[in-house]
């Protein structure tokens, strides 16, 4: 059972924390609210942790989730590069793929020499409209959270990414053209730190477009949002017409980004490794992310 621990004990604890990853067994966890979180009125039961029989290789499935916490993976000292990350496991805003687009991303990262923070976000949506209202306020106070405790982190505060997939990938979207409308009212110091990313990988993002393939007219992309890398299969039942459109609005406004389009993978294919051409996606974005300085070593 994952140990909660207050961000008091935490700050306190962190330096020798990030020193002992290898003997420590599971991750910490950190509350993203110091109270309950905002609306959250604690009626839809508790937590729920679930395996589908016969699966292989399984998934693990979070769902009943009201009390929204970061796992902290931090890198290994001799590796660290002062690289942060925060990910957002996919879902369909009903549950979260909690191993497969999320712990198993945080080793991925943690082998880059990049810090990682899964965060467990509230799951079912609550209402029909904006569905991801609660989620996103998750995303964007975890985000303002990473840049108040960079040092207590060893992380730097130029290099706090967002990697998100399927409606993970839509929250990380979301996060990073929404930075200038909090949603939410501010409650503490925390929430005066930025909570736009400096840059975002979308993995098969979902609920960006509409009908007619147009994007949302809620992702709003200027000249502000950070760069991007996009991963999508071409028979990806959520349209691959979601990462083309963003890709397409980013480059109007001249703002760096790649994309890659697969002709095979589906959906849901994380970074497990398979005979599909989609299971490449995370050493191309290593090569984006190394070219953008993001691996380099601190300075």
């Amino acid at each position: 059972m994952l140990r909660t621990l207050t961000i008091a004990f935490i700050l306190t604890a962190l330096p020798c924390l990030a020193q002992t990853k290898s003997v420590q067994q599971k991750p910490i966890e950190i509350n993203v609210w110091p109270d309950q979180a905002p609306d959250e009125v604690g009626q839809i039961g508790e937590e729920t942790h679930n395996k589908r029989a016969g699966e292989n290789p399984s998934t693990l499935r979070i769902s009943n989730v009201t009390k929204p916490t970061l796992s902290y993976f931090p890198a290994a000292v001799e590796t660290a590069n002062g690289t942060a990350v925060l990910v957002c496991p996919g879902g369909g805003l009903n549950i979260l793929a909690w191993d497969k687009e999320g712990t198993e991303v945080a080793e991925w990262l943690n082998s880059l020499g990049v810090t990682a923070f899964v965060l467990k976000y509230r799951v079912p949506a609550r209402q029909k409209n904006e569905r991801w209202l609660h989620a996103l306020q998750d995303c964007q106070r975890a985000m303002s959270l990473l840049r108040t405790k960079v040092n207590d982190f060893d992380t730097k505060i130029e290099r706090i990414g967002i990697l998100g997939f399927s409606a993970g990938g839509f929250l990380s979207a979301m996060t990073s053209t929404s930075f200038n409308d909090r949603q939410y009212a501010p409650i503490d110091k925390v929430d005066e730190a930025k909570s736009r990313p400096d840059f975002a990988v979308l993995v098969y993002p979902a609920y960006l477009v509409n009908k007619e393939n147009k994007l949302e007219s809620h992702v709003k992309v200027t000249d502000k949002t950070p760069p991007m890398f996009f991963a999508h299969a071409w028979d990806d039942r959520v349209r691959p017409e979601s990462s083309l459109q963003l890709f397409t609005a980013l480059r109007q406004r001249k703002i760096p980004a790649e994309l890659h389009i697969f002709d095979a993978g589906g959906h849901g294919f994380g970074l497990r490794k398979s005979d599909s051409p989609a299971s490449h996606w995370p050493e191309l974005c290593g090569r984006w992310m190394t070219r953008n300085g993001w691996l380099g070593p601190k300075k």
